[in-house]
């Protein structure tokens, strides 16, 4: 199930893409072997930054242009914080009113700009790491209830640091790719022996998760008041989740097969630059955190996130869950501080994941095994379709919308990514 419509023969294939910087494949009759570049979504088209490339004569990008010619966007993350404010600034000035660079030359557009419903999108980054957090408290709260009690719902260490584990990063694919059903050991009776077969329990999880740009040194940390220059971007995330394999296998050392069969993102990312109009603050932390993940800027985002989900048969997709990002306990400057104060280190194209992201409302929960409550409860997706986890050929979309007040009226950020069981 493509992310978007794949174009007659002879048209351009795109590989990937971002909300100001994006990698995609193009292919041309004069050159078919063309590999990925990189790219801007404007409105509906795709502005290819390798055509352009000599226009970026800033002070750091005029030394770097060949980064706008890469297969992937991770040498550009690579140059760091200043080499992404300042191509997006000159993006700003190409695509202004004023400036006649791209808006008189005809030949030029021709070349640069291509419509996005002739491509193809694929992974933005060669993803080197991949790390789930688990930083939502009413997803760690509702889970912990339904397995440990509502005395117990937190673990001792949940509220003093964000909780992580490393997953599986040649299983990260992009939306579109088809996810098959996993199989594995399951202890449905607990008073029998396990059993190996396909999960009768797949789940969704709705999540977020950004790319590391700049690196560190293994043996140094990236303190907290330097994290945000090391976070390149956001994209949305399906970790889809085999729960019935992930419970019987998950003690002592956390989830390992009920994970690593596949992971969904968007191919767009959205820069932090982008996001920064819809910041505010964090929700109050208590107890206040240790030093090395205390910032005086604690700020989320405003991003209403949606989840869809159409069965093989049903006309109209049904809304499932409405949430925000802003419910999320840990921010991502602190999960970044965390997890590198060891001295481990990231590099540029790692990826670094929300966990489940759950409001305190039941349609805010982030996942089937919350919205179905271990299975004890149908999700109804109306017309008589009735659903606790997912059945195969059900196609799950998830959506993002940041938007806030600007002149009286509501200034949108938008992206989504569609992908199918």
């Amino acid at each position: 199930h493509p992310s978007v419509q794949d174009p007659p023969r002879g048209l351009a294939h795109f590989r990937c893409s971002v909300s100001i910087l994006q990698v995609f494949w193009l292919m041309r009759r004069v050159c078919p072997c063309r590999p990925p570049r990189i790219g801007v979504a404007i409105g509906d088209q795709i502005l290819d930054l390798s055509v352009i490339k000599s226009l970026f004569q800033g002070p750091v990008m005029s030394k770097h242009q060949d980064v706008l010619d890469q297969p992937t966007l991770n040498a550009f993350m690579a140059l760091g914080y200043q080499a992404w404010r300042e191509a997006r600034q000159t993006l700003q000035v190409l695509l202004s009113a004023t400036e006649s660079t791209l808006r008189d030359d005809v030949s030029l557009r021709s070349r640069a700009f291509v419509h996005q419903s002739a491509a193809t999108m694929h992974l933005p980054a060669d993803i080197g790491d991949y790390t789930d957090f688990y930083s939502s408290r009413d997803h760690a709260t509702n889970v912990g209830i339904m397995f440990r009690g509502k005395e117990n719902a937190l673990m001792p260490n949940w509220l003093r640091l964000p909780v992580g584990y490393h997953g599986r990063a040649s299983s990260v694919v992009v939306s579109g790719t088809p996810i098959r059903r996993p199989s594995g050991q399951m202890r449905p009776d607990q008073t029998k022996p396990p059993v190996f077969g396909p999960s009768k329990q797949l789940d969704m999880e709705l999540e977020m998760a950004f790319f590391v740009g700049g690196g560190n040194q293994l043996g140094q940390h990236i303190p907290i008041k330097n994290a945000h220059e090391h976070i390149f971007g956001m994209v949305l995330m399906n970790d889809w989740s085999a729960r019935d394999i992930q419970a019987w296998e998950y003690v002592p050392l956390g989830p390992f097969l009920g994970k690593n069969f596949g992971t969904t993102i968007s191919p767009w990312v959205v820069p932090m630059e982008a996001l920064l109009p819809f910041a505010e603050p964090n929700p109050v932390q208590d107890p206040e955190p240790l030093p090395y993940l205390t910032h005086h800027d604690a700020y989320t985002f405003n991003i209403n996130l949606f989840v869809s989900l159409t069965g093989e048969g049903m006309t109209e997709a049904a809304t499932i869950c409405k949430s925000n990002f802003k419910y999320m306990y840990w921010t991502m400057k602190q999960q970044l501080a965390h997890h590198t104060v060891n001295g481990c280190n990231v590099r540029p194209g790692d990826l670094l994941a929300s966990g489940t992201i759950s409001g305190p409302d039941p349609e805010s929960f982030g996942s089937m095994l919350e919205l179905s409550w271990r299975g004890s409860k149908s999700i109804d997706l109306g017309g008589g379709e009735t659903r606790t986890f997912l059945k195969d050929g059900d196609e799950v979309t998830i959506t993002g919308t940041a938007a806030r007040p600007l002149n009286n009226s509501l200034r949108n950020i938008q992206y989504n990514m569609a992908f199918k069981i």
